[in-house]
């Protein structure tokens, strides 16, 4: 006699559902809050500007669209049993494939063979497997699958290893992802917000100076907090002008008309800058109001930290008095660099004092002489200088 066991029915319906469960909401969670910028960046890139990217509705629409693939899949060839997982390997694939293609977008390389080859790969491994597994099932005998019975257990572990599979193959990189959130942050507008992505990491990347540092410019506190963030770029890598940088979502015309110009032709960054500060001089210079840094342009400050990541110290002594008053008001990594060069040089072309950088300054001397050792006197530098300039300048 042929007839349904309807404990039997109702185990294997547990099994499928349990499966769509772990599916969906992995989905939707590595869409939503895993890969959201990049595949903002993604779709921006691919429509020229022309769209716009929702996280929200983009996570909802790729695990509906990934879901529907799995129920088109599993009316073909039905695995209801001990390996129902394994219908979910296509779309956990496209999962991976999607995060992955933006990565090679925005590294401008293209998209490589290995795009294509491996998920052919994949499935042709995945069909052998399918073909196994419905030979199986059409032998398997007949039992009752309880919530934690061994065909659950085993469809759990098959979604685990998708799962791990995924996360191995997608993009996880930190600092692209700190990009990309910073990029879509600096887009709205929300720069102080930009700024905390990533604030506590010592991993960066040129590009992600260059995007700290409009952040911070736009804020007013380049010369403030800059070296507070790892410095991992040089002075030919702050700015977009030579091709060496560049931003990918939000717009380069945002940062070239916040500065107050653009480049005509490729060209170094402290170059660009002369040329716009050479042009914002006479007019800098005949209204500077009571308080100076309201009086400093962009790009002067742009400049002068660009000479700071440059090591310049001599030139930046000469040039930082066209801007500023040599006072307590100063940024507090401008007084560092001051201050250092003051102990530095026997002649110095201005001489600068601070009662509280003072202070730190000798602090800094006191500690290092206590540590002969060069690799734990930089360690212990760091932890109590570690955000400042001196630190930079000296170990770094």
């Amino acid at each position: 006699m042929n007839y349904n066991h309807p404990m039997r029915n109702g185990s294997t319906i547990t099994i499928r559902v349990m499966c769509a469960i772990v599916f969906v909401l992995f989905s939707f969670c590595w869409l939503f809050f895993f890969q959201a910028d990049q595949l903002a960046m993604t779709q921006h890139v691919l429509s020229g500007g022309v769209t716009h990217y929702h996280p929200i509705w983009g996570a909802l629409i790729g695990t509906f669209c990934l879901m529907g693939l799995q129920l088109v899949i599993n009316s073909f060839i039905r695995l209801n049993k001990r390996t129902h997982a394994l219908t979910y390997v296509p779309s956990m694939m496209f999962l991976a494939l999607v995060t992955e293609v933006s990565q090679q977008i925005e590294s401008n390389e293209g998209v490589s063979l290995w795009i294509w080859i491996l998920p052919l790969l994949v499935l042709s491994g995945w069909g052998i497997f399918i073909w196994i597994a419905k030979m199986a099932q059409e032998v398997e005998a007949a039992s009752t699958f309880s919530l934690f019975s061994r065909p659950m257990w085993i469809n759990a572990l098959l979604m685990a290893l998708q799962i791990i599979g995924v996360a191995w193959a997608g993009n996880t990189n930190a600092v692209y992802h700190y990009r990309m959130t910073t990029e879509t942050l600096l887009a709205d507008g929300r720069y102080e917000k930009a700024l905390e992505v990533g604030r506590h990491s010592h991993e960066s990347d040129a590009n992600l100076l260059m995007l700290r540092m409009y952040a911070l410019a736009r804020v007013n506190a380049l010369g403030e907090r800059l070296f507070e963030y790892p410095i991992t770029a040089n002075v030919e890598q702050i700015l977009p002008t030579n091709g060496q940088t560049r931003m990918y979502y939000c717009p380069e015309d945002s940062l070239y008309r916040f500065l107050g110009g653009r480049p005509a032709e490729p060209m170094s960054p402290l170059r660009f800058l002369e040329l716009l500060e050479r042009r914002d001089t006479t007019s800098l210079r005949t209204s500077a109001p009571s308080h100076p840094r309201t009086s400093v342009s962009p790009a002067s400050d742009y400049l002068l930290c660009g000479l700071l990541i440059d090591r310049q110290i001599d030139r930046f002594a000469r040039e930082i008095g066209k801007y500023y008053t040599l006072d307590d008001h100063l940024p507090k990594h401008y007084r560092e660099a001051l201050v250092l060069y003051t102990h530095l040089r026997s002649d110095p072309v201005v001489e600068y004092h601070h009662a509280v950088t003072d202070e730190d300054w000798r602090n800094l001397q006191d500690l290092e002489k206590q540590y002969p050792d060069a690799t734990e006197r930089q360690g212990k530098v760091e932890d109590q200088f570690g955000n400042t300039y001196w630190y930079y300048y000296k170990y770094l």
